[in-house]
């Protein structure tokens, strides 16, 4: 490829990533100009920047068009599926699974023959293997989740995953066994893996670091990793298929120097036989996306070490970006390729135009100034992808890198490569074991000493640019000394001046959570946080309650309107994972904690915000565990929110003789069902904003239609956690309520005021 092409081509596929993601009108008659344009005038470059632009978005285009269309939504669909993979979780098996065929179990129902790939869940499911096709009978729904501030994005990883739909597989019909698994290199070495009498930590951390499977991992493994800031080690990178790569390079070039000594150096078939290597490695760790990646970056860099015709470090830089993009255009939503490319871009400007080290201090000085560049990098790109801050990281990693990539991974080549020979293959691993051991302890150590730091959303950005600037300080070639000394000073007293933003005396933070069917608020002033409900728990035994924030949280109240699975679900959760000050809950409901009853009249005041219990009364026998419920008005200035849990007209009526107006904030009782929010309570409290907490295709129809007229009818601004995510208000702050939408909708143009929900109903 000529040198000339390597940038523009990078740049194009990064354009083709932002014209595939955002697909704005009249882009095939664009791109069709441009190619014309490009043609009359014969540029090549130009040209070639056009028809790449266009491959990658069109993949990406195509990608979003093969989601799983509306109409199919809760439909049973015939599938015929191989199993790509399996995790199991007591009673439910997860499945990722490539589709193979598929059509409606009934008649005149839309053509699914574009979907390729899914996640399934299956309860109480006969032993499925990695490799089998399977006949199956599922449910499915587009690939969403949950959208909650500073969260993990559910939707963006099946996304970039290319995982079109999701859903269960029914029981009914029974799901049918079609072909057992064919072989396969990576099953087969898994399998001899298993059959190895081994520590289980050797075994998985051996499957992990030769294989690339971390789905072998158990969390508290990933969870060790995070904290010290060591993740990388443990996916199939450019460290792994560089070392294959480097080693049968060395080997093949020894044998050129055996069998011609004369002319070995300018001997080419070593420099390819090292590339099929690479993909070899790459091809048995299954081409997952960081395989590929490590793969391509692979092969450019031995083109750059070979020199021959070769570019120079920046060009192979640009030349491997361009085409791990244009071979998986999702890699750009990756935060492993971007991490990659940041550390391979700062050992280029560390090491450019600087000698080679000499003898073994040098080079350990080399590498711990490497690794001291890179570690402020490093921790900007993890805390602006994942929010988190691994203090021990560069201490570690002092250790990590050079043991992984000296050690541990040519041992565990190693016995793969003595495979044949038992006995040398199980010293391999019985080293490679202990040396993991070591590590583990090492990790642990570091941990405990400097755990993991999740900073305030509102410090991450700021402090992300300040680590990636105190970087660039030192790494930069030419800067003087006194600059950079003074420089670093300043951005240390900024960093340690930074505040995150808080609510002043007099103001409430409104968060209604996005947890599916079901509900979870969050109140907070100044000093005070509260929590209205704790969200579902599904019949898996997962509790969204566990995504939304990190363990240790404190909650001085925590009020459960009543005991229903989609408002108490998460209370084990919440009690295993957190601390509490009290919970309150009415009389005669059984939430698995000790409480104190709600009943109607109390009241209590923090930090010049008022609360106070509307409802139940102080005897509750007679009623129904929905209109128990616990109903709360919070009172800020002017303003006012009130939460009805889930009772019925009639309590409402009731409620009207203490409810104060105007209403701010309604969150709507029973997530919209039509037997609350009645007539009389909508006209009375004409709320400014009603919100529906609400699970997206929902089986029920929630919010329902007649409910949702009635309250357009009011002139009441609609949303809904089921398309708008988490939604958070301000109350305390003038004006009707500041309100941020997790989840905004390019669509939303029309409604109340023209930036509300266009909300008609979900049936």
């Amino acid at each position: 490829m000529p040198f000339g092409l390597a940038i523009p081509m990078a740049l194009a596929a990064l354009g083709g990533v932002v014209v595939g993601h955002l697909a704005p009108a009249g882009l095939a008659e664009g791109v069709g100009l441009a190619l014309l344009w490009a043609s009359a005038r014969r540029l090549l470059v130009p040209l070639l920047s056009v028809l790449v632009l266009a491959g990658v978005a069109s993949v990406l285009l195509l990608a979003r068009g093969a989601e799983l269309p509306a109409g199919l939504t809760r439909e049973d669909l015939a599938v015929e599926v191989r199993v790509q993979s399996v995790a199991e979780e007591e009673r439910l098996t997860r499945l990722v699974v490539a589709v193979e065929s598929c059509a409606p179990v009934a008649p005149l129902r839309l053509a699914c023959d574009d979907l390729r790939r899914l996640r399934l869940s299956a309860f109480d499911a006969a032993p499925i293997r990695p490799g089998e096709r399977w006949a199956l009978t599922v449910r499915l729904r587009a690939p969403t989740g949950f959208a909650n501030p500073d969260t993990f994005d559910y939707a963006a990883w099946l996304w970039r995953e290319g995982i079109q739909a999701t859903g269960y597989v029914r029981s009914d019909p029974p799901a049918r066994r079609l072909a057992a698994a064919g072989a396969s290199p990576r099953r087969l070495a898994l399998a001899h893996l298993d059959a190895r009498e081994m520590a289980p930590l050797t075994r998985r951390w051996l499957a992990a670091l030769t294989l690339g499977a971390g789905e072998r991992l158990q969390q508290a493994d990933w969870d060790l990793l995070n904290a010290s800031g060591t993740t990388h080690l443990m996916v199939i990178s450019g460290l792994h298929v560089g070392l294959v790569a480097a080693f049968v390079l060395l080997m093949a070039r020894g044998a050129a120097r055996l069998v011609a000594p004369g002319g070995w150096r300018l001997a080419v078939w070593p420099w390819w036989l090292a590339g099929a290597a690479a993909l070899g490695y790459a091809w048995l760790a299954g081409m997952e996306p960081p395989a590929l990646r490590a793969m391509v970056m692979t092969l450019v860099g031995l083109w750059v070490a070979s020199g021959r015709h070769a570019p120079g470090p920046w060009q192979a830089w640009w030349l491997a970006l361009g085409l791990v993009l244009m071979l998986d255009p999702r890699s750009a939503w990756r935060p492993g390729l971007w991490l990659s490319f940041a550390a391979v871009a700062l050992l280029i400007l560390v090491w450019q135009g600087r000698p080679r080290p000499r003898g073994v201090r040098g080079w350990l000085r080399a590498l711990v100034r490497t690794q001291l560049l890179l570690a402020p990098v490093m921790a900007a790109a993890v805390l602006l992808a994942f929010s988190r801050l691994a203090p021990a990281a560069p201490l570690v990693n002092l250790v990590a890198v050079p043991l992984v990539s000296s050690l541990l991974v040519p041992l565990g080549l190693l016995g793969w490569l003595l495979a044949w020979l038992p006995p040398l293959s199980q010293f391999c691993w019985w080293l490679f074991g202990r040396l993991v051991e070591g590590l583990v302890w090492w990790l642990e150590l570091a941990v405990a000493w400097l755990p993991l730091w999740l900073p305030d959303p509102g410090l991450v950005t700021p402090l992300a640019l300040a680590l990636a600037s105190l970087a660039l300080l030192w790494a930069l070639p030419g800067l003087a000394r006194m600059l950079r000394l003074v420089a670093s000073l300043l951005l240390v007293l900024v960093v340690v001046t930074l505040e995150p933003d808080a609510s002043s005396p007099g103001q409430l933070r409104v968060r209604v959570h996005d947890v599916g069917q079901g509900q979870l608020v969050e109140l907070r002033t100044v000093n005070h946080r509260l929590l209205y409900d704790a969200g579902p728990r599904f019949s898996s035994g997962f509790a969204p309650l566990a995504t939304l924030w990190p363990p240790g949280q404190w909650f001085d109240t925590v009020i459960i309107s009543h005991d229903d699975l989609d408002h108490a679900g998460g209370v084990p959760t919440l009690v295993e994972r957190h601390e509490t000050g009290r919970f309150l809950a009415p009389r005669g409901e059984e939430i698995g904690v000790p409480f104190s009853a709600c009943r109607a009249g109390q009241a209590w005041q923090r930090d010049g915000v008022e609360f106070r219990f509307l409802w139940p009364p102080e005897r509750t026998a007679g009623l129904t565990s929905n209109d128990r419920s616990c109903v709360l008005e919070v009172t800020v200035g002017h303003q006012r929110l009130l939460i009805t849990g889930d009772v019925g007209r009639e309590v409402e009526r009731a409620l009207l003789l203490e409810a104060r107006t105007p209403v701010t904030v309604l969150v709507a009782g029973h997530h919209g069902s039509r037997t609350s929010s009645g007539p009389q309570l909508v006209q009375a409290l004409s709320p400014r904003h009603a919100i529906f907490s609400a699970g997206r295709d929902n089986p029920f129809g929630h919010p329902h239609d007649e409910v949702v007229r009635r309250f357009r009818r009011a002139g009441s601004c609609l949303w809904n956690t089921a398309h708008d995510g988490a939604l958070t208000f301000w109350l305390g702050r003038g004006g009707h309520g500041e309100v941020v939408v997790e989840r905004p909708p390019p669509w939303r143009r029309s409604g109340v005021e023209g930036g509300c929900l266009a909300l008609e109903s979900t049936e």
